[in-house]
């Protein structure tokens, strides 16, 4: 019973340290706005606040293509990192993916220890450093909420809360830390990676696949049932609103209101476009019927493909690097269908792989004439680059799979990890939240009744 008590009140006790804590912080505001550019400021505000919108917008993406008895549960898990990774940036998130660099490898925890001095601090270009570190934020909360794809319909609600946790100390941290911060590792050997194909899309693809194998096979996938989607203008609805937000996620991260941005904006809306076409032709090519769910997951592998190279490469390369992306994880997801590797909504195929394309093909395709702060790639004469970013991406992968992999061994060995077989028969809405899902339906007298 003891036990029991303990992991109820276990998440809200430490809740009330942290608020408890937060009380004895001291309040340091300094602006200057004298230093600072309005224009630049209210784009990255708006910025932020797009990349935001692509939480919900990738809840009503995944909770639309799993099993009607566990959209509630898969919607949730993305959301709920918004509450989780608001809170970890601000003790210690933020510091340690750009506090003062511990060689190379993490920021001090104590730089900007519960957001002190980070309204107070100096500016990040143009724009205070608390817009900086709140336009960061919204990058740190969808990371975790990519993984939930390949672990759905299985893992226990409370565990993958630590999982977030977790994740974002050992894994988002570090990696932004690497590739961001002027003494970052992969910074200094020279890798470009504008808006997040390390940090976001391949650590969230490798912890999917380390997920995936941890957790192992769902009944209906080892019985080989096929899993109705619950509500295919869900999928829709969240890749319209991943869409518009990623705007703000590759243009922001210009980090002003300039030509670059402008460049990053067009580059993404022309990958995703090529992509989607892309998935659904090559679809119809190997005799499929073009579907919905095919031009939309298309289309996300193209802003995951052009992520990376947003800033650095041309318009025209966009459209190749969306067709390339997309046929890529098209043959990758079709392959993952002959194996035993449960990754219930392909993240580690459209995530993983679309942004290890995307990097590579940025050592393609980067040129100067885009960003004179980048350099030209293996197109422009510059092979060295090329095999720059792909030791960077290698680097990236391992230590996301691993870290990933280790995480989710260590919490199996704190709470259970998978719900129980009972649990996953029953469905993860009523199992785990005692909701339910009733689009399309009518309760009456506690049956569902079909609603016509």
């Amino acid at each position: 019973m003891s036990k029991v008590l303990f992991k109820q009140w276990a998440p809200f006790a430490i809740l009330m340290i942290v608020a408890v804590a937060a009380l004895f912080i001291k309040p340091l505001t300094n602006f200057d706005d004298g230093k600072y550019s309005a224009p630049d400021i209210a784009f990255i505000l708006v910025a932020s606040a797009l990349v935001f919108l692509m939480t919900p917008g990738l809840a009503f993406f995944y909770g639309g293509m799993v099993h009607r008895k566990n959209v509630l549960s898969t919607m949730i898990k993305s959301v709920v990192a918004a509450g989780i990774i608001s809170v970890l940036w601000v003790i210690v998130g933020f510091s340690l993916a750009f506090g003062d660099s511990i060689n190379g490898l993490i920021g001090s925890p104590k730089t900007f220890f519960f957001f002190q001095g980070v309204n107070s601090g100096p500016a990040w270009g143009t724009i205070p450093l608390s817009l900086f570190a709140i336009f960061q934020c919204m990058f740190a909360i969808i990371t975790p909420g990519l993984v939930v794809g390949a672990v759905a319909e299985r893992i226990r609600f409370t565990s993958y809360i630590l999982f977030i946790v977790l994740f974002a100390i050992f894994v988002y941290s570090p990696l932004a830390h690497w590739t961001w911060h002027p003494e970052g590792i992969l910074f200094k050997m020279g890798v470009l990676d504008f808006a997040g194909g390390t940090v976001v899309h391949i650590s969230a693809g490798m912890a999917a696949l380390a997920g995936a194998l941890v957790l192992k096979r769902r009944r209906s996938h080892l019985e080989h049932k096929e899993v109705p989607p619950a509500n295919i203008p869900y999928v829709l609805i969240g890749t319209g609103l991943l869409w518009f937000g990623w705007f703000g996620f590759n243009a922001g991260s210009a980090l002003g209101a300039n030509a670059l941005a402008v460049s990053a904006f067009v580059t993404t809306n022309v990958a995703a476009g090529s992509a989607g076409l892309s998935w659904m032709f090559f679809d119809a090519a190997r005799g499929k019927k073009p579907s919905v769910l095919g031009f939309c997951i298309g289309a996300v592998v193209g802003l995951v493909a052009i992520t990376p190279g947003a800033g650095f490469v041309s318009i025209p390369s966009s459209i190749f690097i969306g067709v390339f992306a997309a046929i890529v994880s098209n043959l990758v997801v079709s392959w993952k269908q002959k194996t035993a590797l449960d990754d219930t909504l392909d993240v580690f195929p459209c995530h993983g792989v679309g942004g290890i394309v995307g990097m590579l093909l940025t050592g393609v395709f980067a040129t100067k004439t885009v960003n004179s702060a980048g350099v030209d790639g293996l197109l422009y004469g510059n092979p060295e680059f090329f095999l720059i970013q792909l030791k960077g991406m290698l680097l990236v992968v391992v230590f996301s799979f691993v870290v990933s992999f280790a995480i989710f061994k260590v919490i199996n060995l704190i709470l259970p990890i998978r719900v129980s077989a009972d649990e996953e028969e029953e469905g993860l809405d009523a199992s785990q939240h005692n909701e339910k899902y009733t689009q399309g339906t009518l309760i009456v007298s506690g049956q569902e009744v079909p609603n016509n």
